[in-house]
Formats: structure tokens, sequence, C-alpha cells
């Protein structure tokens, strides 16, 4: 089932139960969703669908960040939608998992001591391995961790 699919369930049942913040978030997903496959001209990949769900919760993260600290309001508001958008987020790899991915790059590229100047070819094999499953900030701290 794709995720529009889900999020229209979703939103469907948030309309049942009368959860109008709920069913406000679905629905602003399910355009996102949607207006991405128009772009698109075809389906979206699982992969697609996922970049479109972590952009979502990055900009109402965004607009946190930037409220002020007397607007309560929003602050919740925005605590609230991230919460129902995380749902449909993919699960985020943590450091452990990363670390593995990382030695099984330099185990292909054969770099037993890996030097700053790796670092690109590195990165270059490790991002489509983790894109979208993991922070690149951590990716690259990690990596930079191993560079001797």
């Amino acid at each position: 089932m794709s995720k529009i699919e889900t999020v229209r369930k979703a939103m469907m049942q948030a309309l049942k139960e009368k959860d109008a913040p709920r069913k406000e978030t679905l629905s602003l997903l399910l355009s996102a969703l949607k207006n991405k496959a128009i772009d698109k001209r075809a389906d979206l990949t699982e992969e697609e669908e996922n970049a479109v769900v972590l952009r979502e919760i990055k900009q109402t993260q965004e607009t946190m960040d930037l409220a002020p600290a007397d607007r309560a309001d929003l602050i919740e508001e925005c605590k609230a939608r991230i919460a129902v958008l995380s749902e449909f987020a993919p699960q985020m790899m943590d450091e452990a998992a990363v670390a593995a991915e990382i030695d099984a790059v330099l185990a292909e590229l054969g770099i037993e001591a890996p030097t700053v100047r790796d670092k690109g070819v590195i990165m270059k094999s490790l991002m489509p391995r983790v894109k979208g499953k993991a922070d690149g900030a951590m990716v690259a701290r990690l990596v930079g961790e191993r560079l001797g």
C-alpha cells in the first residue's frame, strides 16, 4: 500500500473521530505527496514518499524554531504536527547502524586507514546507502571521526 493510501485512510479515521488538528496535518501531508506525484507525472517510490514526509517534518521544525517564545500556542501546534508526521516517517538509523555501513564501505573500497583525502570517495559511496535513513550531519561526523 502506498503512503498516499495510508495517509488517506488515517485522515478519514481522524475525520470520523472528529480530531481536527490531526486531520488537518494529514491533509497537508496528503497534498504534499500528491503534488510530488503530479510533478513527477508517475507514482512515487517509497524513497520519494519518505523524502516528502521528512521535508514536511523539517519545515514544521523550522517553523517551531523560528516562533517567538511567547507564542506557546504555535509551538504546541508544531509539536503536535511533528508527532503526527513522525508516524509516517521512515525509521532512522542509529549511530551503530551508520558505523556498520561505514565499515562496509571502507571494506568495499579497500581502505584500511582512511585519511582526510579519502573522505570524498567514502562519502560518495556511503550517502546513497543511508540517504533518507540517517541524519547527514551525523554521518559526516562519524566519517570524520574515522579519518586519521
